[in-house]
């Protein structure tokens, strides 16, 4: 059954594009029928349930569970913050406000973010000769690379 689709008109072609999506859902459907009827009578025949087959896997990925609030907002104690993703509006204004911090819109037992040892020795160490020169070099390339012209990159010519 060879059909010449160069003869056919635009109108004929769509028909039979949309005859041959038919016939092709309702022999899919038919195939999946077919394949649950074989494996619901397998199973019968073995005396297995299909959830002792194929169990389902608990506990599997990413837990989805909610965590505590550890900010809260001091003018609407409704508005709370967990600590993670994006800063809220309000936590954003109250940090722009003179003398807030992160630590003091702790809620009471929350526990305040721990600073990592290394940052607590850079805080402490004091900055010597080595430290000026690795910041003056950091000066001077930022300043190459502002100055530098730009590569043309993702062009090929």
């Amino acid at each position: 059954m060879a059909i010449n689709l160069k003869s056919l008109s635009a109108d004929e072609l769509s028909k039979l594009i949309s005859s041959a999506r038919s016939q092709l859902e309702q022999s899919r459907s038919q195939q999946v029928s077919e394949v649950r009827s074989k494996i619901e009578a397998l199973l019968k025949s073995s005396g297995v349930t299909l959830a002792e087959v194929f169990p389902r896997q608990v506990g599997k990925g990413k837990s989805k569970g909610s965590v505590a609030a550890k900010y809260r907002n001091p003018e609407d104690a409704s508005q709370t913050w967990s600590g993670r993703g994006k800063r809220p509006l309000w936590l954003v204004a109250q940090l722009k406000k003179r003398g807030v911090t992160l630590d003091s819109l702790l809620i009471d037992g929350a526990a305040a973010p721990a600073r990592s040892s290394a940052a607590t020795k850079r805080a402490a160490k004091p900055a010597g000769k080595r430290t000026a020169k690795k910041a003056a070099k950091k000066v001077a390339k930022k300043a190459v690379k502002k100055t530098a012209k730009p590569t043309r990159r993702g062009r090929k010519g």
